[in-house]
């Protein structure tokens, strides 16, 4: 078998760089031979030793292109396979799609291996004409608190992670104000960038009667909490690349109501029962039932497929076939 890579970290609070650190954990946990090294100390790296990354745009430079460039002298210098985070799709528009596109497609080029972290991650590089070569999908793995108490239904409609416009907020207050819900928590802040769109929110919704309450950033203990107590937690994505806010609902032993689409489809295929799919038309339906049925948002189960391990064990597999 190849020798596995030195697995890439990020520092601060980007979920994708937290994302990485969690899973080198994992990794690390299943083969403590394979270490990490930090982003910022990779020349002191050995010479020969290949790197695996987890690359979004927004985590390597400050547009497509300086990211795609830095990952380029990377990939210049050392062997270096890659997870793609947040895959080009329409819903970046039309001035970021062919940037995003072609910044994504100069990473897949240029590494090893291409990892993504669901079907339908792996038919959007097919379909927006990033990678036409072999990828791998390892789905993000759910970590299950089974001990976890129940917390009592603070009445809320309940959204997770960072605001940036197409995370579905608008979506999810209509669907609100129309289920005659008139609260709604914003379990995170802002994207960098997009506070003022978020105060803009807050006043949309609002004016349709929903008050809004945004949490802030909150430790993991803190937004756990948090999120075993609204009532009804809703994912309603327009952009949808795979879904760290749907691991974390469903870690938390929630089923939320999700508008369908291929992801959340495929993600209700692989974990049965912990999630409601629904078109968009009934969402609003459906977030009124299960208001009313607050046992329909907890699944209830205590094991789940693709946990930390079996994640881990996924790369250490695929790493052992690559062409270093």
């Amino acid at each position: 078998m190849n020798p596995a890579p030195l697995l890439v970290v990020h520092p601060g609070t980007h979920g994708v760089a937290m994302y990485a650190r969690d899973m080198a954990s994992a990794v690390r946990a299943a083969r403590p031979s394979i270490r990490t090294i930090d982003a910022a100390d990779l020349e002191t790296a050995p010479g020969d030793a290949p790197l695996h990354v987890h690359f979004t745009d927004r985590l390597w430079g400050d547009s497509p292109e300086e990211a795609a460039s830095a990952f380029g002298a990377l990939a210049a210098r050392r062997a270096v396979s890659v997870t793609l985070h947040d895959v080009p799709q329409a819903s970046d528009g039309e001035r970021n799609l062919p940037r995003r596109r072609a910044a994504y497609a100069a990473v897949a080029a240029a590494a090893r291996g291409v990892a993504v972290n669901s079907e339908h991650e792996r038919a959007l590089l097919r379909e927006e004409a990033v990678w036409s070569g072999p990828a791998v999908s390892i789905p993000l793995p759910v970590d299950l608190e089974t001990g976890a108490p129940r917390m009592p239904a603070d009445g809320s409609v309940g959204v997770l992670g960072y605001f940036y416009p197409g995370k579905g907020h608008d979506e999810a207050a209509r669907a609100a104000a129309n289920a005659g819900i008139g609260r709604m928590t914003i379990l995170g802040r802002a994207s960098a960038g997009h506070a003022a769109e978020l105060e803009e929110f807050v006043r949309r919704a609002g004016a349709l009667g929903v008050d809004v309450e945004v949490t802030g950033w909150l430790d993991d203990a803190e937004i756990a909490r948090r999120g075993r107590a609204v009532s009804v937690p809703v994912i309603a994505h327009r952009h949808v690349s795979a879904s760290g806010s749907l691991a974390s609902w469903i870690g938390w032993g929630r089923r939320p109501v999700a508008v369908r689409n291929r992801y959340m489809d495929e993600m209700a295929t692989l974990r049965p029962g912990t999630l409601l799919t629904v078109d968009e038309p009934d969402l609003a339906v459906a977030v009124r039932q299960a208001f009313e049925l607050p046992e329909s948002t907890w699944h209830g189960l205590t094991r789940l497929p693709m946990a930390w391990p079996e994640a881990a064990e996924g790369y250490v597999r695929w790493w052992g076939g690559l062409a270093w």
